[in-house]
């Protein structure tokens, strides 16, 4: 296990390269720059190439890039051009909300799905079916600024039940965090639980209909421990891809999610940052995801070989 752990882990540098390299060379491409951005209505030339130089954008691209990355592998990824920040402290402040809204949709989802989706399996083509059929349609089909701006029409401005914006820290104040995120969860969690949910159903079918299902079924067991123990059991290792993959999404959804709600967090980040040419930033960002979503997966790996002993073994 430790030797799969560290060939992973391995296996994880050359990505990271190609990523951050691919992602300084797109975020050079965007149109615009970011010195008028900052000196605003200030257009004397000299000014303009004392703030370029300030910042080392007077230099080539790939000298740009070897800095950038040298100081990266130090744990340094240098300062934001908005503010002079350290792009690492503006990354970690905006952090904590994101991480809230997503460990709640991922809650969510996991309460809602797995159940669901056990329920459609087990009662194919039925009327539960049916409904948990077109809830995952409807989830997989509506976009995210949809389906947020539909619950704020309803639970917000119809009903008034729950805040249309804003933040408040789960920690500092558990009741008002919870209000504070519960549409903005549900719907970066619609999406997410409608995926689950189908792929629970098609996995459990698939291993409900193997000759071991049958085999314990002729043996007297009942139904439920067949479901479980036998059924759902040898189901989990798509089911653990999917989610692992998703968990890595997550951040992708939570850009529109964040933004329409006014959560203060890493979408709404990326966004600021892309509209004020903040390199430095979105660098920083775009690493920090590749890193997610690396760990998410590799945590999936792990699943594997502790569901599967032919994983384990080999």
């Amino acid at each position: 296990m430790i030797g799969f752990l560290v060939q992973r882990l391995i296996g994880t540098i050359p990505v990271l390269l190609l990523v951050s390299l691919t992602v300084f060379s797109l975020m050079h491409l965007i149109p615009g720059d970011p010195v008028q951005v900052m000196a605003g209505e200030v257009q004397d030339p000299e000014t303009l190439a004392r703030l370029r130089a300030d910042l080392g954008l007077d230099r080539p691209l790939y000298v740009q890039y070897a800095a950038w990355l040298g100081n990266a592998v130090r744990g340094d990824l240098g300062k934001s051009i908005r503010t002079r920040e350290p792009v690492t402290d503006v990354v970690l402040q905006r952090l904590r909300p994101t991480l809230q809204l997503s460990a709640i949709a991922m809650l969510l989802a996991g309460v809602v799905a797995f159940p669901a989706g056990i329920l459609s399996a087990t009662r194919r083509n039925s009327r539960i079916d049916a409904i948990a059929t077109a809830f995952a349609l409807l989830g997989v089909s509506m976009p995210n600024f949809l389906v947020g701006l539909l619950l704020i029409f309803a639970f917000s401005m119809k009903l008034g039940w729950l805040p249309t914006s804003g933040y408040v820290d789960i920690f500092a104040d558990p009741i008002a965090g919870l209000r504070s995120l519960a549409l903005p969860a549900i719907t970066l969690g619609m999406a997410l639980t409608a995926v689950i949910m189908r792929m629970t159903r098609s996995s459990l079918l698939e291993s409900l209909s193997q000759d071991y299902v049958r085999t314990a079924r002729a043996k007297g067991l009942v139904e439920r421990r067949v479901v479980i123990r036998h059924g759902l059991r040898n189901a989990l290792l798509p089911i653990v891809t999917v989610v692992g993959l998703q968990v890595g999404n997550l951040l992708a959804g939570a850009v529109i999610t964040e933004y329409i709600f006014a959560i203060p967090g890493i979408g709404r980040l990326i966004v600021d940052s892309v509209f004020a040419r903040d390199y430095p930033v979105m660098q920083g960002v775009v690493l920090l995801s590749v890193i997610g979503f690396i760990a998410s997966n590799l945590v999936a790996d792990l699943l594997y070989a502790s569901l599967d002993p032919r994983i384990r073994l080999s």
